[in-house]
């Protein structure tokens, strides 16, 4: 493969903004690829992927080329030495030994933390929270995701939105173990393709598709989803009620339940209604009425890395430990939602159990009398997913 000059400014570009302008990578990566229209499939896709790919090993390239904090030039450098790509005879590239490199990264393997790429604290974190798990799943979070389909059964069957998508062009396989779960062969901008316009589909990962049947929801049920957000697992759970019932997202934000109103048209969602949560007196006017409760709550996105790896740049502990405090606040205020004998889910999109079963546990020593466990589940990024929690709670 030769690089363009063009290109590869386009991927300093993108660092830049990430790494200097705190900014999102998704978001810097859609800007970016909407600058120059003319650029064919290919060099769009070289931009996105060796972007997130050198976010996702950024501690790693700086180490084994000796690059400032900010080259992000040398960086570039480093990772095309590490895929067979020539460097050309650029003044960017000058003093980058491929000998040199190679040699620095044997020694860095033998570090996980510069091995895996990860901050000091966070790897501590992690080995502490997980013990011998911590090294399993911190290599399977640097994998790169699949992108993974969800069927919109209001709509099509699964079997039938896999025939169409083949006929289509897009080659993608079945997962056995979820139903309406379809993963794509290669990457590539479905969000243009007809059957996605004509809400045939969700992107959402096989992981995040297990929450709503956790539920046990059925048709006609009365559903408070409460940190529904832009609404994926709002729209599952709307799918497995088959438009019967009621269901009522909820979120602090109201660009978020415009994103899910807009979303719940494209499905066919007509069962759907949002609240803006503007007080505790939103959450006041809802006790007691809810079959089904989930609590989707905001996390670390440690499970989430593989798609998100520029979180692992920009998490903090005191990040953690203020979302934990929300999450334990969401737990005690949120679950007289339900009528009793109801059932509430909380999940997370994070493997640290300090934001998993311990938050349960603590919900459940302070409401011994009102509540009680069922079941849990996680589904662990070594698994070829996303890594999720899930906790299933009876009201009694």
């Amino acid at each position: 493969m030769k690089l363009y000059i063009n290109i590869t400014r386009a991927v300093i570009q993108a660092l830049e903004m990430i790494f200097e302008g705190n900014k999102y990578a998704d978001k810097v990566i859609e800007k970016v690829l909407k600058q120059n229209p003319k650029w064919g499939a290919r060099d769009r896709r070289f931009i996105a992927e060796t972007t997130y790919d050198i976010v996702r090993w950024q501690r790693l390239l700086q180490n084994i080329t000796e690059a400032d904090a900010n080259d992000y030039w040398k960086l570039l450098g480093g990772w095309c030495v590490l895929h067979d790509i020539p460097l050309p005879a650029w003044v960017e590239f000058s003093g980058l030994s491929e000998k040199k490199i190679f040699e620095r990264l044997d020694k860095m393997n033998a570090i996980r933390r510069f091995r895996e790429s990860i901050p000091d604290w966070l790897d501590t974190l992690g080995e502490d929270q997980l013990g011998d798990r911590w090294d399993e799943e911190l290599h399977a979070l640097n994998k790169e995701a699949h992108v993974i389909l969800r069927a919109n059964t209001l709509k099509i069957s699964t079997g039938d939105l896999q025939q169409y998508l083949k006929e289509t062009g897009i080659e993608n396989t079945a997962l056995q173990e979820f139903p309406h779960a379809l993963v794509l062969k290669e990457r590539q901008n479905v969000f243009r393709h007809p059957a996605f316009k004509d809400g045939l589909f969700e992107v959402q990962d096989a992981a995040s598709q297990l929450i709503a049947p956790f539920m046990r929801v059925e048709p006609g049920m009365r559903v408070v989803d409460a940190c529904a957000g832009a609404g994926g697992k709002t729209l599952h759970i709307a799918a497995l009620m088959k438009n019967k019932g009621r269901i009522i997202g909820l979120d602090v934000e109201q660009w978020k339940l415009e994103e899910l109103r807009k979303r719940a048209r494209r499905a066919g969602v007509g069962n759907l209604e949002t609240r803006i949560i503007e007080s505790s007196k939103t959450i006041k006017r809802l006790e007691n009425s809810a079959d089904r409760l989930l609590l989707d709550v905001p996390c670390s996105g440690l499970g989430v890395l593989k798609r998100n790896p520029d979180a692992k740049w920009k998490l903090s502990p005191e990040f953690i430990t203020q979302v934990k405090e929300l999450q334990q606040h969401i737990l005690q205020d949120y679950g007289n939602i339900l009528k009793k004998g109801g059932l509430m889910v909380y999940s997370t999109c994070s493997i640290l159990p300090a934001e998993n079963e311990q938050q349960i546990e603590v919900f459940l020593s302070k409401n011994k009398d009102g509540f009680e466990f069922v079941e849990e589940r996680y589904s662990w990024p070594s698994a070829g997913f996303d890594g999720f929690y899930m906790a299933l709670i009876r009201k009694k």
